[in-house]
């Protein structure tokens, strides 16, 4: 079918010739067409796609035999490794639904996860921190097993080797007992699922995202939204030529970004997925020098972290076709500083969970407008909608609440059909950030209404970091806001106010937090004050606080210039 709409004012894509479909059928057919291929390179391991189908097969077996079927959410807490993608596609040839979590949350958000999917078994690492974390809640929860995938499976084999030889205090052991399963274990049985009713429609991942009051929730993304993203990826890059492409995935799969830009559309288009499991500078440039990715996306931050390093050494990415910024807002001056340092184009898109995420992006050989997140993606509509109540799309130049619309977006969120109503208006969907459209139907992106702090591409949401701290005997009220951060774009800062009679340093509120929350989500800084900002009823004001930064940062702005020069 060809995806377009003809409203206007709306800024339109070009048209999609999009064919729903299943994840598992786009799958099939690469499998079918480039089995010889390298599908995954894991630090110089190489699986080729050939063997990830027999690996998927097996899986999806295994995982029958556990009793997953057509609808049963099955979570993946794992880095990128190769178990993600042979899990990922093996759940839903299953007839399962995946739920993707992040590896370094903590115990409370792991479980809220799992309590609010409904996840009946999770698979993760061998790495003794992560194991723990999700052995402890699987236990607490009673989840039906708990499939422990090993880091050295995919390595190559002197890697392997001297991986579980250097590396032994850093791999769990598996306990015995019914609850746990190892990967390997799982595939030992036979390599042909049965047969499941799937429809393109039917929800294929559940990927967990912020609101306005900050608690996670479960956007119901279709397999035919997630296979019109990677399709409107390979319209969007365009005819990259005969060779094979190489997608270098630094940012984790269980991130919606790298869902699309690295796993689906590597996928849809037979390419070999570079896989890293996690960012170290050093480590992600050998590979990049070893590999000679073609494409390349990534967060803000990663991008900000290599142009500083080239600007001392030689960082040559000329060979990179598609550098493609995403998850946090891209500075101009770090756009201009990486393609100046490495010879590469640095592209702007946006995007959001709820729409499986791109629905603008600059093009990759076209008009590149600073400050600008781009047109809108092939097959996507969008809106600029008026915030004062009318709901009215604005014309091009005015601000207002973005809006889009198209193939990618989602069914709703998981169990909550309030929050799904009230995120869509007239079919479109409501983003939650403010922006406008410019003649040419570009995107500027002014602000954004959520109160989610995007730091270094990941979602920080303040209302965890709240609860967090008034675990703190001396806490009275806290308040978490985000911060400007020259490196990850937004750093969490948290306000509070303490209890009579309860003494307490801001490093020691910090030090209470390790433990309770995620690295990421640790406030850069803790500000102790007498009393904290309020509305006329009696709710704590955040907009006050921010405001205060803002003028802080400003009055300090001129020194730090004079400082530099």
């Amino acid at each position: 079918m060809e995806v377009n709409d003809t409203r206007e004012p709306a800024a339109k894509g070009a048209a999609l010739v999009f064919e729903p479909r299943l994840l598992t059928d786009m799958f099939d057919a690469t499998v079918a067409a480039h089995g010889g291929r390298p599908a995954i390179d894991f630090m110089g391991g190489i699986t080729r796609y050939g063997e990830l189908g027999e690996q998927v097969a097996r899986a999806a077996a295994g995982l029958q035999a556990l009793g997953v079927t057509t609808g049963t959410r099955v979570a993946l807490c794992l880095p990128n490794m190769p178990a993600y993608p042979i899990l990922f596609f093996a759940v839903l040839k299953a007839g399962g639904v995946v739920v993707n979590v992040n590896p370094l949350y903590v115990e409370r958000e792991i479980c809220h996860l799992l309590q609010d999917s409904g996840a009946e078994i999770i698979a993760t690492c061998d790495l003794p921190d992560i194991h723990a974390r999700v052995t402890k809640v699987a236990a607490q929860l009673g989840l039906r097993r708990v499939i422990t995938c090993s880091i050295a499976d995919g390595l190559p084999a002197v890697k392997r080797i001297a991986y579980r030889l250097i590396k032994r205090a850093d791999i769990a052991a598996v306990p015995a007992g019914p609850l746990h399963v190892t990967l390997r274990a799982l595939m030992r049985g036979g390599a042909t699922p049965a047969p499941v009713s799937v429809a393109p429609d039917d929800v294929a991942v559940l990927q967990y995202t912020g609101g306005t009051t900050g608690l996670p929730k479960a956007a119901m993304l279709s397999h035919a939204n997630l296979v019109s993203n990677a399709d409107a990826m390979v319209m969007h890059v365009g005819d990259q030529g005969p060779e094979q492409q190489r997608v270098l995935g630094v940012l984790p799969m269980f991130h919606v970004f790298a869902l699309t830009t690295v796993l689906s559309y590597s996928v849809r288009v037979g390419a070999e997925m570079i896989l890293l499991p996690r960012f170290d500078l050093e480590q992600l440039l050998k590979t990049i020098a070893r590999t000679r990715p073609t494409s390349f996306p990534a967060v803000p931050t990663i991008y900000n972290a290599i142009a500083k390093v080239a600007e001392s050494r030689t960082v040559d990415l000329s060979q990179i076709n598609a550098c493609i910024s995403g998850g946090a807002p891209l500075p101009a001056e770090v756009r201009v500083a990486f393609e100046r340092t490495t010879g590469a184009t640095l592209v702007e898109g946006y995007g959001l969970s709820e729409a499986s995420p791109i629905i603008t992006c600059n093009p990759i050989g076209g008009l590149n407008k600073a400050g600008s997140a781009g047109p809108p993606f092939p097959g996507t509509v969008i809106e600029i909608r008026d915030r004062s109540g009318t709901d009215r799309v604005l014309p091009p130049g005015e601000v207002g609440e973005i809006c889009a619309r198209g193939p990618q977006i989602m069914q709703g969120y998981w169990h909550k059909p309030e929050d799904s109503a009230a995120v869509f208006v007239d079919g479109a969907l409501r983003t939650g950030d403010v922006g406008y459209l410019d003649e040419d139907g570009y995107l500027f992106i002014v602000d954004r209404i959520k109160d989610v702090i995007i730091c270094g591409g990941y979602n920080v949401y303040p209302r965890m970091i709240e609860e967090a701290l008034y675990e703190h005997p001396a806490v009275a009220e806290a308040v978490v806001i985000g911060v400007p951060d020259e490196y990850r774009g937004q750093a969490p800062k948290a306000f509070v106010t303490l209890r009579p009679d309860q003494p307490a340093t801001p490093a020691e509120l910090r030090a209470f937090l390790v433990d309770k929350i995620s690295k990421i989500e640790l406030p850069r800084e803790v500000e102790i004050r007498e009393t904290l900002p309020k509305t006329l009823i009696g709710k704590l004001s955040k907009k006050e606080l921010v405001e205060e930064e803002m003028a802080r940062l400003a009055a300090t702005a001129p020194a730090v210039t004079e400082q530099r020069r």
